[in-house]
Formats: structure tokens, sequence, C-alpha cells
């Protein structure tokens, strides 16, 4: 975790800093809030790591690798499809998943930074 009173490197080159950004108005502050009521579910956050980590993956192996059966991963997911998370595309008879905004990642990297060991590089 980062040491009190540093900034971390994010969100990246030519992208405003969060205490160089206006305040955030009530209707922007509603739709973040939703955001993080999409993102505060374990099974979602596993099934978007497991998306992070293949780049798009089926249903039945984002199954396999959460435990869960196939239709109650879909049901996730088209929670995550429907937030604008996750963006679907067919190939053939499968139907993959993707992570559609890199930041999604580096929130969920972050997430996993501030839960555990001290991982995250500190900004000079």
């Amino acid at each position: 975790m980062a040491a009190t009173g540093t900034v971390l490197a994010f969100p990246g080159p030519g992208v405003p800093q969060l205490s160089e950004r206006p305040l955030i108005a009530a209707d922007q502050a509603a739709e973040v809030a939703d955001l993080f009521k999409v993102l505060a579910s374990n099974t979602r956050l596993r099934l978007l790591h497991a998306i992070s980590r293949g780049g798009e993956v089926r249903a039945g192996e984002l199954a396999a690798a959460v435990g869960m059966t196939q239709q109650a991963v879909s049901n996730q997911l088209q929670r995550l499809v429907d937030r604008r998370i996750c963006a679907t595309r067919r190939a053939g008879t499968a139907i993959l998943y993707r992570i559609i905004d890199p930041c999604v990642v580096s929130l969920l990297n972050y997430g996993i930074c501030l839960t555990g060991p001290p991982c995250c590089a500190e900004a000079t």
C-alpha cells in the first residue's frame, strides 16, 4: 500500500490526476457509485480477473475457472455487459467476453494491491 500522502502513478499520461479535476458532480458521483455496486461482488471480481488474464474468454471457461455453473456465470457476466464493463463477440457458436476499458483492469489491480502485501510503486 502507498504511504500516506503519496500519489500512485495513475491514471496515466495526458489524464489529469484526481486532485487536479473539478469536484465531481452529484450525477457523476451517482454513476460512479453504481459502478462500484456492480463491482462489489466477489464473483464478478473473480470473473473480471479471469477475463483480464485471458483477454477474451468463453463463459464455460470462466465457469470452470471460478467453480460455478455456466448459467450462474452467464447471469453475472450479463450484469457486467449491461454496465458496459464487458463486451461480447460471437466466434462461431461461442460467445467470448472481454473487458472494454483498461481502467477496469487497473482498478481491479489497485484493489488487489490495497488488500494484499505492499505492491504499488509510489510516485516520487
